[in-house]
Protein backbone atom coordinates (compact mmCIF):
# COMPACT_ATOMS: atom_id res chain seq x y z
CA UNK A 1 0.00 0.00 0.00
CA UNK A 2 1.31 3.37 -0.93
CA UNK A 3 1.10 5.87 1.87
CA UNK A 4 0.73 9.42 0.72
CA UNK A 5 1.52 12.32 2.98
CA UNK A 6 0.87 15.17 0.56
CA UNK A 7 -2.20 17.07 -0.50
CA UNK A 8 -4.42 15.24 -2.94
CA UNK A 9 -4.13 17.25 -6.21
CA UNK A 10 -7.54 16.17 -7.52
CA UNK A 11 -10.76 14.86 -6.01
CA UNK A 12 -10.81 11.09 -5.85
CA UNK A 13 -13.12 8.54 -4.37
CA UNK A 14 -12.62 6.99 -0.97
CA UNK A 15 -13.15 3.46 0.29
CA UNK A 16 -14.01 2.99 3.98
CA UNK A 17 -12.98 -0.26 5.67
CA UNK A 18 -12.96 -1.70 9.16
CA UNK A 19 -9.60 -1.75 10.95
CA UNK A 20 -9.04 -5.29 12.29
CA UNK A 21 -6.70 -6.44 15.03
CA UNK A 22 -3.34 -7.74 13.81
CA UNK A 23 -3.95 -11.45 14.42
CA UNK A 24 -7.25 -11.47 12.53
CA UNK A 25 -5.83 -9.37 9.72
CA UNK A 26 -2.86 -11.75 9.37
CA UNK A 27 -5.18 -14.79 9.23
CA UNK A 28 -7.43 -13.38 6.50
CA UNK A 29 -4.66 -11.67 4.57
CA UNK A 30 -2.66 -14.93 4.36
CA UNK A 31 -5.71 -16.70 2.93
CA UNK A 32 -6.25 -13.86 0.48
CA UNK A 33 -2.58 -13.94 -0.54
CA UNK A 34 -2.81 -17.71 -1.05
CA UNK A 35 -6.12 -17.93 -2.93
CA UNK A 36 -6.79 -14.59 -4.63
CA UNK A 37 -5.45 -14.47 -8.20
CA UNK A 38 -2.25 -12.40 -7.91
CA UNK A 39 -3.03 -10.21 -10.92
CA UNK A 40 -6.27 -9.09 -9.21
CA UNK A 41 -5.05 -8.95 -5.60
CA UNK A 42 -4.28 -5.24 -5.38
CA UNK A 43 -5.34 -4.61 -1.77
CA UNK A 44 -4.95 -6.46 1.54
CA UNK A 45 -7.75 -8.35 3.31
CA UNK A 46 -10.47 -5.94 4.39
CA UNK A 47 -14.11 -5.43 5.40
CA UNK A 48 -15.58 -2.76 3.14
CA UNK A 49 -18.19 -0.50 4.69
CA UNK A 50 -18.45 1.87 1.70
CA UNK A 51 -17.07 1.24 -1.78
CA UNK A 52 -17.03 4.80 -3.11
CA UNK A 53 -17.32 7.99 -1.09
CA UNK A 54 -16.83 11.18 -3.12
CA UNK A 55 -13.47 12.91 -2.79
CA UNK A 56 -15.07 16.33 -3.12
CA UNK A 57 -16.62 15.74 0.34
CA UNK A 58 -13.34 14.70 1.98
CA UNK A 59 -13.55 17.29 4.74
CA UNK A 60 -17.09 16.37 5.76
CA UNK A 61 -16.31 12.64 5.57
CA UNK A 62 -13.23 12.97 7.79
CA UNK A 63 -15.02 15.20 10.29
CA UNK A 64 -17.90 12.75 10.71
CA UNK A 65 -15.52 9.78 11.03
CA UNK A 66 -13.41 11.60 13.63
CA UNK A 67 -16.53 12.51 15.63
CA UNK A 68 -18.11 9.05 15.37
CA UNK A 69 -15.02 7.06 16.32
CA UNK A 70 -14.59 9.13 19.50
CA UNK A 71 -17.77 7.53 20.85
CA UNK A 72 -17.04 3.91 19.88
CA UNK A 73 -15.00 1.35 21.79
CA UNK A 74 -13.34 -1.58 20.04
CA UNK A 75 -15.85 -4.41 19.60
CA UNK A 76 -15.95 -8.05 18.58
CA UNK A 77 -16.94 -9.30 15.14
CA UNK A 78 -17.72 -12.98 14.59
CA UNK A 79 -16.81 -14.67 11.31
CA UNK A 80 -18.76 -17.63 9.95
CA UNK A 81 -17.18 -20.50 8.08
CA UNK A 82 -16.23 -19.60 4.51
CA UNK A 83 -18.94 -19.58 1.84
CA UNK A 84 -18.99 -19.34 -1.92
CA UNK A 85 -19.78 -16.03 -3.50
CA UNK A 86 -20.11 -15.22 -7.17
CA UNK A 87 -16.72 -16.26 -8.64
CA UNK A 88 -15.00 -16.74 -5.28
CA UNK A 89 -15.00 -17.38 -1.53
CA UNK A 90 -15.64 -15.10 1.46
CA UNK A 91 -16.14 -15.17 5.20
CA UNK A 92 -19.38 -13.45 6.22
CA UNK A 93 -19.39 -11.49 9.48
CA UNK A 94 -21.80 -10.86 12.35
CA UNK A 95 -21.64 -7.78 14.58
CA UNK A 96 -24.65 -5.70 15.58
CA UNK A 97 -22.33 -2.80 16.42
CA UNK A 98 -20.84 -2.83 12.92
CA UNK A 99 -24.29 -2.80 11.34
CA UNK A 100 -25.40 0.09 13.57
CA UNK A 101 -22.28 2.13 12.83
CA UNK A 102 -22.54 1.57 9.11
CA UNK A 103 -26.25 2.47 9.14
CA UNK A 104 -25.55 5.73 10.98
CA UNK A 105 -22.85 6.70 8.49
CA UNK A 106 -25.08 5.77 5.55
CA UNK A 107 -27.85 8.02 6.86
CA UNK A 108 -25.44 10.96 7.03
CA UNK A 109 -23.98 10.34 3.57
CA UNK A 110 -27.10 9.08 1.78
CA UNK A 111 -27.22 11.82 -0.91
CA UNK A 112 -23.60 11.04 -1.86
CA UNK A 113 -23.78 7.25 -1.91
CA UNK A 114 -23.53 5.19 -5.08
CA UNK A 115 -26.22 2.65 -5.88
CA UNK A 116 -23.86 -0.09 -4.71
CA UNK A 117 -23.45 1.55 -1.29
CA UNK A 118 -27.20 2.16 -1.03
CA UNK A 119 -28.02 -1.46 -1.93
CA UNK A 120 -27.42 -2.84 1.55
CA UNK A 121 -24.60 -4.12 3.68
CA UNK A 122 -23.50 -7.74 4.09
CA UNK A 123 -20.16 -7.51 5.91
CA UNK A 124 -17.62 -10.01 4.65
CA UNK A 125 -13.95 -10.61 3.90
CA UNK A 126 -13.29 -11.86 0.38
CA UNK A 127 -10.33 -14.22 0.20
CA UNK A 128 -10.86 -15.25 -3.43
CA UNK A 129 -12.53 -13.65 -6.42
CA UNK A 130 -12.37 -13.72 -10.21
CA UNK A 131 -12.09 -17.53 -10.40
CA UNK A 132 -14.22 -20.31 -11.85
CA UNK A 133 -16.90 -22.04 -9.78
CA UNK A 134 -14.77 -25.20 -9.81
CA UNK A 135 -11.76 -23.34 -8.38
CA UNK A 136 -13.92 -21.65 -5.73
CA UNK A 137 -15.40 -25.02 -4.71
CA UNK A 138 -11.89 -26.47 -4.44
CA UNK A 139 -10.81 -23.56 -2.23
CA UNK A 140 -13.86 -23.98 -0.05
CA UNK A 141 -13.08 -27.69 0.41
CA UNK A 142 -9.45 -26.87 1.18
CA UNK A 143 -10.28 -24.42 3.96
CA UNK A 144 -13.45 -26.06 5.31
CA UNK A 145 -11.77 -27.12 8.55
CA UNK A 146 -10.41 -23.65 9.32
CA UNK A 147 -12.05 -21.70 12.11
CA UNK A 148 -11.54 -17.97 11.67
CA UNK A 149 -10.48 -15.98 14.71
CA UNK A 150 -12.78 -13.61 16.54
CA UNK A 151 -12.08 -10.19 15.04
CA UNK A 152 -11.58 -7.13 17.20
CA UNK A 153 -12.74 -4.03 15.36
CA UNK A 154 -10.28 -1.26 16.22
CA UNK A 155 -11.46 1.62 14.05
CA UNK A 156 -12.21 2.77 10.54
CA UNK A 157 -9.70 3.06 7.73
CA UNK A 158 -10.21 5.58 4.93
CA UNK A 159 -8.42 4.82 1.63
CA UNK A 160 -8.08 6.82 -1.58
CA UNK A 161 -9.37 4.85 -4.53
CA UNK A 162 -7.41 5.44 -7.73
CA UNK A 163 -8.61 2.70 -10.11
CA UNK A 164 -6.16 0.15 -8.72
CA UNK A 165 -4.27 -0.18 -5.46
CA UNK A 166 -5.66 1.90 -2.64
CA UNK A 167 -3.63 4.59 -0.90
CA UNK A 168 -3.88 5.13 2.84
CA UNK A 169 -5.67 8.37 3.71
CA UNK A 170 -6.52 8.26 7.42
CA UNK A 171 -7.02 5.75 10.24
CA UNK A 172 -9.75 6.65 12.73
CA UNK A 173 -9.27 4.48 15.84
CA UNK A 174 -12.19 3.79 18.17
CA UNK A 175 -11.50 5.83 21.31
CA UNK A 176 -14.73 5.68 23.35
Amino acid sequence: MAISGGVDPAPTGFVLTLEMDGESFAFFNELRRRYYPPEHNLVPAHVTLFYRLPGRHASEIKTLLRNETEDWRPFQVAADAAKMIERGVAFFLHAPQLLALREKLAEEWWPWLTDRDKAGFRPHITIQNNVSDAEARATLRGIAALRPPQITALGLHLWRYRDGPWEHATLFPFRG
